[in-house]
């Protein structure tokens, strides 16, 4: 073993030059520990007659480990998939205004929680929630962190060991396995099925809501499928008018929550919030980062009585929305308030952006980079919205030699560029990619396409 002799020791690395650099950007302990696991690595993998790394690969794998331990596994990305609200990728980008209001509101401190006027405490919960009353004409608004906390929080405190009545064709099950029947388990709420799985009539919820046990109606927009054939339910209006008739609440779950109405865009309607305030709705709840094109949040409206409900409720506090939020939140509405909407916000600028721009593009990024096919295609909204739903497009399309080394390759680039693959070809969309990440697009699939020629 006279071999392991010859393995450098901790003091005698640290006083390299390659070291000390590493000390200067990652830190001195966790260098030493980097240096630590390496010859480590090194005497365990060792056998007789062996020979010892020289002293260059060992710095070489400490400087790899280093980066490796500190590399960020959340990092920005290029989406030319088509997809808008890409679910894997981060669902809706926000807007620039939003990010400076988080950058304006985060790096100091802020009036999260004090009345300025008053000079004492306040409630984070006034945040954005003007902006929402505005728009939508609804009592009261309330933002929690997700559209799933957001259902949770509504049964938890209006239908604890009391019955919810909902349609079978509504016990929905949303990514990462959330059901509605879960949910209402786990708020205490009891599940009063009624219908069939296509077919629910108005006097399935009369029969319903003429028991005593009954505490709310909801409805949940089946926002990632479609039902077709032999179908019939009755209208939101519908629903709210016999329900109010025996003093029961509904409440509605849009999911998407859009303010704007997509059939404007060649898409199919998808139910918008204020439609269900009109309709007459005590609650309705949806997400901030899909058709709204904010932040992550919930965001539920209705009746001021039952928001204030809610805003009580011990788990308000455990699901509440953090600063970040809110001020992005704030900014996204203002777009909407001020009708720039389709300008500013990213999802509504990809939504409504004109075909013909989006030809002009896919040229453009071709002639760059001497080669590719134009070719029509089809973008998606995506994130559980509008399903089967689809946006024309051009697309480019690269014919290569493995294709799926390409599409690993692309993944490999910093930013990663994600694209998909059709027909054995490698084809991107131009209606994802936001402006700002052209040149680093087309640099890298310069560099990665002349690679495999």
């Amino acid at each position: 073993m006279s071999e392991l002799r010859q393995i450098p020791s901790v003091d005698q690395l640290i006083k390299t030059k390659p070291i000390t650099d590493c000390i200067s950007e990652y830190g001195r302990s966790l260098t030493l520990q980097a240096i630590r696991t390496v010859l480590e690595e090194v005497r365990s993998r060792y056998s007789e007659g062996d020979s010892i790394p020289a002293e260059e690969d060992l710095l070489n794998n400490v400087i790899d480990k280093l980066a490796s331990w500190t590399a960020p596994t959340l990092q920005p990305v290029i989406n030319a998939t088509g997809v808008i609200l890409h679910t894997n990728l981060g669902r809706a980008p926000i807007s620039s205004s939003a990010l400076q209001a988080i950058q304006a509101t985060t790096s100091g401190y802020s009036s999260l929680e004090y009345q300025l006027d008053k000079g004492r405490r306040g409630s984070r919960s006034v945040h954005a929630e003007s902006f929402f009353k505005q728009l939508t004409g609804a009592e009261g608004a309330f933002v929690v962190n997700n559209n799933a906390s957001a259902v949770l929080l509504i049964l938890s405190a209006m239908a604890k060991r009391r019955k919810v009545v909902i349609s079978r064709s509504q016990l929905v099950e949303i990514g990462g396995g959330f059901r509605i029947p879960d949910v209402m388990k786990q708020s205490g709420a009891k599940l009063y099925e009624i219908g069939t799985t296509n077919r629910v009539h108005l006097y399935d919820y009369e029969r319903a809501i003429q028991e005593e046990s009954i505490r709310m109606v909801m409805r949940a927009h089946r926002s990632n499928f479609q039902i077709l054939g032999f179908t019939s339910e009755p209208t939101l209006e519908e629903i709210v008018t016999i329900s109010h008739q025996a003093g029961v609440p509904v409440v509605d779950d849009l999911g998407s929550g859009s303010l704007i109405d997509t059939a404007e865009f060649g898409l199919g309607h998808e139910p918008m919030v204020q439609e269900s305030l009109a309709a007459g709705v005590d609650l309705v709840c949806f997400s901030g980062d899909k058709l709204l094109g904010g932040p992550q949040a919930g965001i539920i409206l209705g009746k001021l009585e039952l928001i204030n409900k809610l805003k009580k409720h011990p788990l308000a506090r455990a699901i509440r929305a953090d600063k970040l939020c809110l001020a992005a939140l704030s900014a996204t509405m203002l777009h909407y308030l001020k009708s720039e909407a389709l300008r500013e916000i990213p999802v509504w600028s990809m939504i409504s952006e004109p075909l013909e721009r989006i030809k002009s593009r896919a040229g453009r990024w071709i002639g760059i980079l001497g080669q590719g096919d134009l070719v029509e295609g089809k973008s998606t909204v995506g994130g559980g919205s509008l399903p089967g739903e689809t946006l024309p497009t051009w697309l480019i399309a690269f014919s290569v030699r493995h294709p799926n080394k390409v599409l690993s390759l692309l993944r490999e680039a910093r930013p990663p560029i994600i694209a998909r693959l059709e027909e054995d070809r490698i084809v991107l969309d131009p209606r994802t990619v936001l402006a700002n990440q052209e040149e680093q697009l087309l640099s890298n699939l310069q560099l990665i396409l002349s690679s495999r020629k």
